[in-house]
């Protein structure tokens, strides 16, 4: 019905042609009823202006527990559940309404937002198209695969784009290396028919471990030398810290 529901808009409407109309006219042109119209003549004040905040429809269930009784057991015990809460709360109270455990729960959860333990902050990464690339190897063998009944010993070189997703993987005899890298990198880029203008990788551990301060070092030059042929960036992820890599990581249980 016209006139229930009357917007700013609709209001400033009716006051411009209430200018040169009657009130019915103007209410009419604008969109709602003359009944509407008779009380703006009395109380001209836009809608946004008249609304008054809505307030609690219902005393509060948990105010005399939460202080006293609530807090000082989140703060005991702070991996407890809300439904620990909540059964320590009835244990102690039997005509506790059980219906408040969304009510609990929203309050915990806020509770802990602000007074809980510290968690760890992370900034969801914004990925240009063809900025980035990254490499990683796989494990398979959890896959049990074999050649004539024999345990192929290999792995899987992986490497994906990080905002379209295109993939590429390639089968490794034996462990991690610079030789597979290389290999698996250039097959992936020759499939793409192009290069990102990053490339991201691990720390390589496996390939530089158990090698000599010179070796190491050759492996590094090497390593820039394959990034310069290419015209790419090359990145590394800090040890440890494995989100830092997880557009690859994530997608190898999918591969």
């Amino acid at each position: 019905m016209p006139g229930l529901h009357i917007t700013d808009h609709q209001m400033r409407l009716y006051m411009t042609y209430r200018q040169t109309l009657s009130p019915e006219a103007a209410a009419a042109k604008a969109g709602f009823s003359k009944a509407s119209a008779y009380r703006i003549e009395g109380d001209c004040r836009p809608p946004s202006q008249k609304k008054t905040p809505r307030g609690r429809r219902r005393s509060d269930p948990l105010a005399q527990y939460w202080e006293a009784e609530i807090v000082p057991i989140l703060k005991a015990a702070p991996g407890i559940r809300v439904i620990g809460v909540l059964d320590e709360l009835r244990r102690r109270h039997h005509d506790l309404n059980p219906n408040i455990r969304r009510t609990l729960e929203r309050r915990i959860n806020a509770w802990r937002a602000l007074n809980g333990p510290e968690q760890d902050v992370i900034f969801r990464q914004q990925h240009e198209p063809g900025r980035l690339g990254l490499s990683d190897f796989t494990d398979v063998s959890a896959l049990g695969i074999t050649i004539a009944g024999e345990p192929l010993d290999h792995r899987l070189y992986h490497f994906r784009l990080a905002f379209s997703g295109f993939e590429h993987a390639h089968v490794v005899l034996g462990g991690e290396s610079f030789v597979a890298l290389a290999e698996g990198l250039q097959n992936a880029l020759w499939a793409l028919g192009g290069v990102p203008r990053e490339h991201r990788s691990d720390s390589l551990s496996a390939a530089f471990r158990n090698l000599t301060a010179d070796a190491r070092e050759d492996l590094t030059q090497r390593y820039a030398g394959l990034m310069g042929h290419y015209g790419m960036a090359p990145t590394r992820n800090n040890a440890g810290i494995a989100h830092e890599n997880g557009s690859i990581e994530s997608a190898h249980g999918h591969l």
